[in-house]
């Protein structure tokens, strides 16, 4: 077993982003969480145990969320609300099923959460509403790309979200 730390490290290249730890992931979300100005609006892609919650994680100490608020994955409740410097609105669908998870995530107000310029919606398992949540987002694809790593792959839809991947690729550093 080594005594090494654990590498941080981030690769660009076609368009996305090579992460070599949770570390890096979340340290690359919160970059992209302080670019934020309210009414951004991210989908997260990915198979169990790619990174969403770790990216959103990040995500949300960038909008400046405090450490002390734990940020999990809200599986069982669907929604999650964290205050920062931005309100951010965490959805995991994925116990979602039908028309009948769709009515209780109606009721949730997520129509009003998508027209709210103080906050930030973030959505895990997005794929499940179909097109429900409209057209301006950036989806975040998160893939298993070896031991450890993971590839990133961001895809922007609408100008404000092409803008933000603009300026997050021309920024992202470790």
């Amino acid at each position: 077993m080594s005594n090494q730390e654990p590498s941080v490290g981030l690769a660009m290249g076609a368009g996305g982003f090579l992460l070599t730890s949770p570390i890096a992931t979340q340290a690359l979300a919160e970059q992209l969480g302080a670019l934020c100005q309210g009414g951004e609006v991210f989908l997260l892609q990915g198979d169990l145990g790619s990174g969403k919650t770790c990216f959103i994680q990040g995500l949300a100490r960038g909008l400046g969320v405090p450490a002390s608020s734990r940020v999990t994955s809200p599986t069982f409740t669907l929604h999650a609300e964290y205050s920062g410097r931005l309100r951010l609105n965490h959805f995991d669908l994925y116990r979602l099923e039908g028309e009948v998870g769709k009515a209780n995530l109606a009721s949730l107000g997520l129509d009003d959460m998508l027209l709210d310029p103080e906050a930030v919606l973030a959505v895990e398992w997005p794929e499940i509403l179909g097109t429900a949540l409209g057209t301006e987002a950036l989806t975040i694809q998160l893939s298993h790309a070896g031991e450890g790593e993971r590839w990133l792959n961001p895809v922007a839809a609408g100008n404000k979200h092409r803008d933000l991947l603009s300026l997050w690729q021309r920024v992202a550093h470790f």
